[in-house]
């Protein structure tokens, strides 16, 4: 058989198809795969310490969605709820963990460093059966794609939150009753200055701003959740099955941050400290997913069927301490979505940039981001409503995102003798993609027929 000359084969792309009989497995490699190791390939310089990426997961997670916790644990009852967020917050940590472990892999059989979200899709399709491999660019196109709606689709959210939160301290100052959607136009000026940047750096200081105003206003929500706790007469333990799908939808909104998960693992000054036990992975989810079912079953005990899709619009706005967590909150959230919507722009601009001339690239950057600001304002007017908004964006995004995708990536990459015995991972990710998928059609479903209620 004819050997390709050695100057090719080094000079061949990192991600071209590779050969068939190469396995690909979970921990098991070659002798030629063990002597790279992409850890000690990977640019030192900047990178975040075990206690700052464990921050920066956290800071990821602890966001809109815990707020939004009691009213899922409405939508599924103290008992099934509390338990059902921990088995949860157990599926989104193992897709975590099988996402970061195959990029790892994928690594070393690529010699590549360190791989985005996209790459490690597009790397597991070329690395997989030969009639899979000609979809490597469509899967990487599709992930791309999907970060980019979960990324729009929470920043729709954002709108929503701040307007309705703001709706609730100017109407009882001013004994008015104004629509939300008055509001959310009030924001367009600060969305479109907050979509304009284009640098981390300069998203500092609004950055610490959030961080600060949603630690104080999350410690004064907390005291008015355990203050007088009084369990309500109608508090249900489990809830009806019809509003089991707005559970998983919700809750998969709040836990679900897989999109900054390659990001910090990429940027990690000890990569290798990021899966393990104990590691970054598994700590900052045990916290997460502890705050997460403690806030949802408290908050939704001390409000009963009363919660609303954010826990703040339930406390009292005729006291000054309820009033000044209501704008804190809004105020971290409206600072964070800059950030929020950063990710989506930048994937979008990078797909456009080509198509524009030269001359006129940095009007259409700027006109670019204008229109996809606008467009969150838009969906913002459309479904001003909170709860089934929330619900709507955990079905359809995050569970592919969260769920079908890392599931998908294992599976290609084992396909080739590495699924286990009886093929249990075969098995254990079906089981997976068939839960994301009943997660985003009932959840979806549901949530349409709640606006168009909502509507009529």
């Amino acid at each position: 058989m004819e050997k390709k000359p050695k100057q090719e084969e080094a000079m061949g792309n990192p991600m071209q198809e590779f050969n068939s009989s190469t396995k690909i497995a979970m921990g098991e490699y070659n002798e030629k795969d063990e002597l790279y190791n992409p850890f000690e390939q990977r640019e030192k310089k900047n990178t975040n310490s075990d206690l700052g990426s464990l921050a920066h997961l956290l800071k990821s997670s602890l966001g809109t969605g815990i707020l939004a916790m009691p009213n899922a644990i409405k939508n599924g009852g103290v008992l099934f709820g509390g338990v059902g967020t921990i088995i949860i917050g157990m599926i989104c940590a193992h897709c975590v963990h099988i996402l970061v472990r195959s990029s790892h892999v994928l690594c070393k059989k690529t010699k590549t460093p360190k791989m985005t979200y996209a790459e490690t899709a597009e790397a597991a399709f070329l690395s997989g059966p030969k009639w899979l491999r000609p979809f490597a660019n469509a899967s990487r196109i599709f992930v791309n794609a999907a970060l980019c709606a979960t990324y729009v689709g929470g920043a729709c959210v954002y709108v929503v939150f701040v307007s309705t939160s703001i709706k609730q301290v100017v109407d009882y100052h001013t004994g008015t009753d104004i629509s939300t959607r008055m509001y959310i136009l009030t924001l367009i000026p600060a969305l479109l200055l907050l979509g304009q940047v284009r640098n981390l750096k300069f998203m500092v200081p609004f950055s610490m701003m959030a961080n600060v105003s949603m630690m104080v206003g999350f410690a004064i929500t907390l005291y008015y959740i355990f203050n007088g706790i009084e369990i309500p007469s109608d508090t249900k333990l489990i809830a009806s099955a019809g509003q089991l799908p707005t559970f998983f939808a919700t809750v998969l909104f709040a836990i679900e941050g897989i999109g900054v998960v390659m990001p910090v693992e990429n940027n990690m000054q000890n990569p290798q400290h990021f899966l393990g036990c104990p590691g970054v992975l598994n700590i900052t989810m045990s916290i997460v997913v502890s705050l997460y079912a403690l806030l949802g079953v408290f908050g939704y005990l001390k409000y009963g069927e009363a919660v609303m899709g954010s826990i703040t619009l339930n406390i009292p706005t005729s006291d000054v301490l309820g009033q000044v967590v209501k704008m804190l909150i809004a105020l971290a959230v409206l600072f964070t979505y800059g950030l929020q919507y950063y990710v989506p722009l930048e994937i979008m601009w990078k797909s456009l940039k080509e198509k524009c001339s030269h001359k006129y690239q940095g009007v259409c950057h700027t006109m670019m981001r204008v229109v996809m600001v606008l467009f969150t304002v838009f969906v913002a007017l459309l479904v001003p409503d909170l709860e089934p908004f929330i619900s709507l964006v955990g079905s359809v995004f995050f569970s592919i995102l969260g769920v079908t995708i890392p599931a998908v990536v294992e599976t290609i990459s084992c396909w080739d003798g590495h699924l286990g015995t009886h093929y249990w991972r075969l098995w254990k990710n079906g089981t997976l993609v068939i839960f994301s998928f009943l997660a985003l059609i009932f959840g979806a479903w549901i949530s349409i027929v709640d606006i168009i209620n909502m509507y009529q």
